[in-house]
């Protein structure tokens, strides 16, 4: 599924850090069942692409897949090869943009400033993901709103949750990275399950 139809149904990306490849499928299950249609499985979880492979191979053409903490270009090559499509850093690294472009996936490079935002766009994203999104908040994120073109999404990530989507929304966030209010290391798939089922329901009052 392509990132723009994934959002389309549910402005949700799922950031399931931390999760094993022997459980990944079940718990994006439970993701997809709620609604969820995004899922993005952290670089910095154990065995990330082979969590990537199974669930990409398990979900293919129903959710949109990819990785986080992307930071270089080779890393962007890895996730393409076990079917990953979305692309999300933390920092804006034009390396890590143009590579993903070139291979026809969807980068969704982190930014705080109109500086980083334009110079994603100039490599050649339209998602730009605000992070840590809680620290600079829905005011600063309605300010940057003003001058960013209208074919840039940005993705509110890091410290929000379903309580605080409405003001997201409202200052202009058309996309939302969810990391511990769905999932943590550990937890039973019923967790994951009922934490989606509250975020997704959040998330279609927004519309």
């Amino acid at each position: 599924m392509k990132l723009e139809a994934a959002l389309l149904e549910c402005p949700v990306v799922a950031i399931v850090r931390g999760i094993r490849p022997d459980e990944a499928v079940d718990h994006v299950q439970a993701l997809y069942e709620t609604g969820v249609r995004g899922v993005e499985v952290p670089l910095n979880s154990p065995e990330p692409l082979e969590s990537i492979r199974r669930i990409a191979e398990a979900f293919v053409g129903r959710m949109a897949i990819g990785a986080g903490t992307v930071l270089d270009a080779a890393a962007v090559d890895a996730v393409a090869a076990v079917g990953g499509r979305i692309i999300v850093a933390p920092n804006t690294s034009p390396e890590v943009i143009v590579r993903a472009v070139a291979l026809g996936l969807d980068p969704a490079p982190g930014f705080a400033t109109a500086t980083e935002a334009f110079a994603a766009l100039d490599a050649g994203a339209r998602h730009l993901k605000l992070f840590p999104a809680v620290t600079y908040g829905p005011a600063h994120l309605k300010q940057l709103k003003a001058v960013l073109p209208d074919e840039a999404v940005v993705w509110a990530v890091g410290g929000v949750g379903p309580d605080s989507m409405a003001d997201w929304w409202a200052a202009g966030a058309r996309a939302f990275g969810l990391g511990g209010e769905l999932y943590r290391a550990g937890q039973p798939v019923a967790d994951t399950a009922a934490k989606a089922a509250r975020v997704v329901e959040a998330a279609r009052a927004l519309r």
